[in-house]
């Protein structure tokens, strides 16, 4: 696994705008070049594009198509996707895949339902620009719509064989790896997320709950109150159980 220079690193520490995803100065613009992606570019971090252009070439070389439909997102994006799942706009999904009802749930079970596969605003990977969710754009029909869940990358899931090969790669000791892998109770696993290490684990280890409490007091989140009085749990649970 590459090393940072330590300029960089000791720049990436204690830089709370890019940990809870409120500043857009440490990205660049990442394009897929493939035809059969209709993805607009996206955002990652200025040290990833290249270890990620590396990756996606020797995709290439296998007769994949690596592309990247989500890269940085903000800690306002976030926040939409989160009020949207907590107010029915979006689906959430069970363990299954399954779109499930909220209604009749606690609201501590509705939010440990939206955690399993959403992130808390402020507590997303995403916002660092070290991590992307990936697809192969080669073994997609005609018309097939992205859902990025489990049953595509699993054993005869449309993205089976990239993510076989990904297996392999990621085992060798590259610079990605999965930091949703395994179920571990927290969130579900999301094999099409790959995360920069040499990077984002000094943002990760920048986070704490005390910061991530004050910034979700002082925006517009769903189901704050409940949050912040089960904020330990989530936090260990959903955030800290890679």
């Amino acid at each position: 696994m590459s090393q940072l220079p330590t300029a960089q690193i000791e720049g990436a520490k204690g830089d709370e705008d890019i940990v809870f995803g409120v500043t857009e100065r440490h990205l660049v613009s990442w394009a897929n070049v493939s035809q059969s992606s209709s993805d607009a570019p996206c955002f990652i971090h200025r040290e990833v594009a290249p270890v990620l252009a590396d990756l996606r070439s020797r995709a290439a070389e296998q007769g994949f198509d690596l592309c990247v439909c989500s890269g940085y997102r903000s800690f306002q994006r976030q926040s939409a996707i989160w009020n949207d799942k907590l107010s029915g706009g979006r689906p959430v999904l069970d363990k299954m895949s399954r779109p499930l009802q909220l209604d009749g749930l606690s609201d501590w079970d509705r939010v440990k339902a939206v955690l399993r596969w959403s992130a808390l605003p402020g507590a997303s990977r995403h916002h660092w620009g070290t991590d992307i969710d990936v697809y192969d754009a080669a073994a997609m029909p005609q018309g097939y719509r992205l859902q990025l869940i489990p049953e595509e990358t699993e054993a005869g899931g449309v993205f089976s064989s990239m993510h076989a090969w990904l297996d392999t790669e990621l085992a060798a000791g590259g610079d990605f790896y999965r930091p949703y892998a395994q179920d571990r109770g927290g969130v579900s696993p999301e094999r099409w997320h790959l995360s920069y290490a040499p990077l984002a684990s000094y943002y990760a280890a920048q986070h704490n709950p005390e910061a991530l409490a004050q910034r979700l007091r002082d925006a517009n989140i769903s189901q704050l109150d409940t949050v912040l009085k089960h904020l330990d749990i989530i936090y260990q649970r959903f955030i800290c159980n890679l």
